[in-house]
């Protein structure tokens, strides 16, 4: 499945029922450099639009938020010592967290990557 965009500049790639989330890159040029990143722990239920990470950048701190509705599964430890790879591969390496989707109905509400390249085109 292609990857998918939030409005909230998260990004979603699904392998059978499990997602895996991170920011854009978009994202991650908007805060800057990221100092620290707070993930929730595995087993945790998320809902769709419900707070799901703290990013932290020499800007400012910035909630991320979930793109679809599920429990945590696995984060990206690496995040904890090495925040800067949300900068060096947001759309990659730097993902926050994989989630086993409850409704993956709701990837539907979701952006391909040109509705999303228009999307922050226009705002």
């Amino acid at each position: 499945m292609p990857v998918k965009f939030s409005q909230d500049h998260e990004w979603v790639s699904v392998e059978g029922d499990i997602a895996t989330i991170g920011i854009t890159n978009h994202a991650q040029e908007q805060l800057g450099d990221v100092v620290f990143v707070e993930l929730l722990a595995i087993g945790k239920k998320v809902t769709k639009g419900g707070e799901a990470a703290v990013v932290e950048s020499v800007k400012a701190a910035s909630e991320v938020y979930a793109p679809v509705t599920g429990e945590v599964v696995d984060v990206n430890k690496e995040l904890e010592g090495d925040p800067a790879l949300v900068n060096r591969g947001a759309e990659g390496g730097g993902w926050f967290m994989k989630i086993k989707l409850s409704n993956p109905a709701e990837l539907n509400d979701l952006m391909d990557k040109p509705a999303y390249d228009k999307f922050v085109a226009s705002h």
